[in-house]
């Protein structure tokens, strides 16, 4: 994404009533225009979110800070064998420098960990990790096997990233023990969801196997938000494609006025799009309480979205 589309962007957002733009990828600190683009949107009162891997965060850290209003990491292993077999690098001990010198410059980050096979049995260790390293929050996600669209793949992910039925027992002593261990934790948020919520990560691995339904979804992120891919196609969401004509080139307003991307959104608030059926990664936000911001409580909320 240039700074010159960007720059296009901001007549809509404005009109739009746009609060929050999430820079994403890829990897957004390699874009050589990153400082530009956030600068740009800092000056029109939006605020900017980063949503990163860290592995450049150490070296952008005070310019990071500076420029955005949030940032979340992905942070995939507790220890450097982890994090090697499931990102094919050793590059541990340099996302922790990135977050502990994003902390050291006065914005803690928030944590985010796909749950998979090859680490959910360290989910009690990323907590002590995240108050270790001074981040602000620890999230849970887990590994979408079942949609092979989702955040702009090109091909479906493996299902040997998913928990096996042997590995689900095992999930539910630790979501136990977790439950009682960071009662705390789950009281203030620092763990982003509720200890019923991170249930439904166990709920998704076994009806990826068959062994039961999906969990239900509630979602009407379409309604709130939307993606504007580095070509200028948008699109209603991270994990379902727009009409392939509709680029934010020709104005994002327009292009979510569409009648497609009206039809789009209907099929989506009415579950008629399969890809919401195995989505983990809903979102559901109260109309009524959208306008009261949306980098509040852990940050969790979002606007329109271009990434």
């Amino acid at each position: 994404m240039s700074l010159g589309a960007v720059t296009r962007l901001l007549p809509d957002l404005a009109d739009l009533g746009t609060q929050v733009v999430l820079l994403s990828g890829g990897e957004p600190l390699l874009n050589p225009e990153w400082p530009l683009i956030a600068e740009l949107l800092r000056s029109r009162g939006l605020q900017v979110w980063l949503l990163t891997s860290g592995l450049s965060l150490a070296k952008h850290a005070k310019r990071v800070a500076e420029l955005f209003d949030s940032v979340t990491v992905s942070l995939d292993g507790t220890n450097p064998a982890t994090y090697a077999a499931i990102r094919g690098l050793d590059a541990f001990d340099k996302v922790c420098e990135g977050i502990r010198a994003s902390v050291a410059k006065g914005l803690a980050p928030g944590l985010r960990v796909t749950v998979q096979k090859a680490n959910y049995r360290e989910l009690p260790a990323f907590v002590e990790l995240a108050k270790e390293l001074g981040a602000r929050q620890v999230s849970f996600l887990a590994v979408d096997v079942a949609n092979p669209h989702a955040f702009a793949r090109t091909s479906a992910a493996s299902n040997e990233l998913a928990l096996g039925p042997d590995d689900l027992p095992h999930l539910q002593e630790c979501l136990t023990a977790m439950e009682s261990a960071y009662a705390a934790e789950f009281r203030s948020g620092f763990i982003a969801e509720s200890p019923r919520k991170l249930e439904l990560i166990q709920q998704y691995f076994a009806a990826v196997h068959g062994l039961g339904p999906f969990p239900a979804v509630r979602c009407n992120a379409p309604e709130f938000s939307a993606v504007v891919n580095a070509t200028g196609l948008v699109q209603p969401c991270f994990f379902i494609s727009g009409p392939t004509n509709l680029s934010s080139d020709e104005g994002l307003a327009r292009a979510l006025d569409d009648n497609a991307m009206r039809e789009l959104r209907g099929a989506i608030a009415h579950g008629e799009r399969h890809e919401c059926k195995t989505c983990v990664c809903s979102m559901w936000r109260d109309p009524q309480a959208l306008s009261a911001g949306f980098l509040q409580n852990g940050h969790t909320q979002r606007a329109r979205v271009a990434g």
